[in-house]
């Protein structure tokens, strides 16, 4: 398990874009699963149909391509690199099955599905109180360091 503080060694994400609690589970080179308690406070529900708030689909897909971003930069530690971090390249096939509201607690999972030349992509779906938020594959690209 990766609490708050390890997730944000790990990621360059900050409020409000971090979108990752805590890594409940993870295996290096395979898959990865997250969550994210999603509170009426969060600042996008002001403009997101205020009454009736829900958490916006770009949200949830950035959600989940930051669990993928650990786990890729997990495994590149695992293949003697370092100082890697992992920029949105592509989405594919996202669908959203069910809205994600205030109270829901967003379970993200992923796995790799290929990697090669340092282009990673990612299967990945969303839960909202265990029934299916959302799902589209993830494409990762390795950049170093920016910040």
């Amino acid at each position: 398990m990766i609490d708050i503080q390890g997730v944000l060694e790990y990621l360059p994400h900050r409020y409000p874009f971090m979108l990752v609690d805590r890594i409940e589970q993870l295996e290096v080179g395979k898959e990865i699963v997250g969550y994210k308690n999603i509170t009426f406070n969060e600042p996008f529900f002001q403009g997101h149909f205020p009454r009736k708030p829900i958490m916006p689909g770009v949200l949830i897909l950035e959600a989940m391509a930051q669990v993928a971003g650990i786990l890729g930069v997990e495994t590149a530690k695992q293949e003697q690199k370092k100082d890697i971090i992992y920029i949105l390249a592509g989405i594919d096939g996202a669908r959203f099955k069910k809205p994600v509201i205030p109270g829901d607690q967003l379970v993200t999972m992923a796995h790799i599905a290929a990697h090669k030349r340092g282009i990673w992509k990612f299967e990945c779906e969303a839960k909202a109180n265990g029934q299916n938020a959302a799902k589209a594959s993830i494409i990762l690209s390795e950049q170093e360091p920016f910040l």
